[in-house]
């Protein structure tokens, strides 16, 4: 599995998920999400990572980001990750590995495959039946975004505006919160594996252009059209991360 620095385009928005070692549930607690959301902020005050949404479940993770081409992702996920499995086993006396390998990143079009891959983070919970809207998780953007702290902020709502197309925070709530409501009526759905298993996902010109890009580190990988995307698949097989509802059966 792929780590997110391994297909390094500046200026993109990436996708990464990172699951805990064997599907365990070593986030459940509401304590430790908290860390993980700790060093988040450590990770955008230090290196400046851009932080576009995320949420934390009780068995992995989903974090939107804006690469600002300066190696902040790698640096920052070594932090986040290595900073948040120490403090859980110092903790709880514990050896082995906390997080299941690599986590993988997928490059997102900033366009309506941006607002869809929102949409599929902030209902994560709702699709495990853990809650029944987004507001109701507290460690997750969404949630952030709507009730926006005044100290230790994680999201960058500037740049989540201007991507989203809204002039102000007023806007921007707003939009995320009728794009949750349309898709709560519809169903919430299933894993939709397009968000976390392919290189990238968005129209055709932009994964063509993500190919290109890449080289000859994508010239095995193939283009796959599925509904109103185009995905440049991953060679190397699907990453697999799930839903809690799919973890758990």
């Amino acid at each position: 599995m792929p780590r997110a620095n391994r297909y390094h385009v500046p200026g993109q928005v990436w996708h990464i998920t990172h699951r805990c070692h064997q599907r365990e549930f070593l986030l459940a607690n509401r304590d430790q999400r908290q860390r993980w959301q700790y060093w988040l902020f450590e990770a955008r005050r230090r290196y400046g990572l851009c932080v576009l949404n995320y949420i934390v479940t009780r068995n992995h993770i989903h974090l939107l980001v804006r690469d600002r081409g300066n190696g902040e992702i790698a640096r920052s996920m070594q932090l986040v990750a290595g900073r948040a499995a120490q403090e859980f086993n110092r903790r709880r006396e514990r050896r082995g590995a906390y997080w299941e390998d690599r986590y993988h990143a997928t490059a997102v079009s900033t366009d309506q495959h941006l607002v869809a891959c929102m949409r599929y983070i902030d209902l994560n919970m709702v699709r495990a039946g853990a809650v029944s809207h987004p507001i109701q998780w507290p460690d997750s953007g969404y949630r952030a975004i709507q009730n926006p702290r005044q100290r230790y902020r994680v999201i960058d709502l500037d740049i989540l505006m201007g991507l989203m197309g809204c002039r102000d925070l007023l806007s921007l709530q707003r939009r995320l919160d009728r794009n949750v409501e349309l898709a709560l009526k519809q169903g919430p759905g299933r894993r939709q594996p397009m968000w976390s298993e392919p290189v990238a996902v968005g129209d055709q010109a932009f994964v063509d252009a993500m190919q290109s890009a890449l080289g000859k580190r994508a010239r095995a990988r193939s283009v796959v059209h599925v509904g109103d995307a185009w995905m440049l698949a991953d060679a190397r097989g699907a990453y697999n991360t799930e839903d809690e509802a799919s973890a758990v059966g």
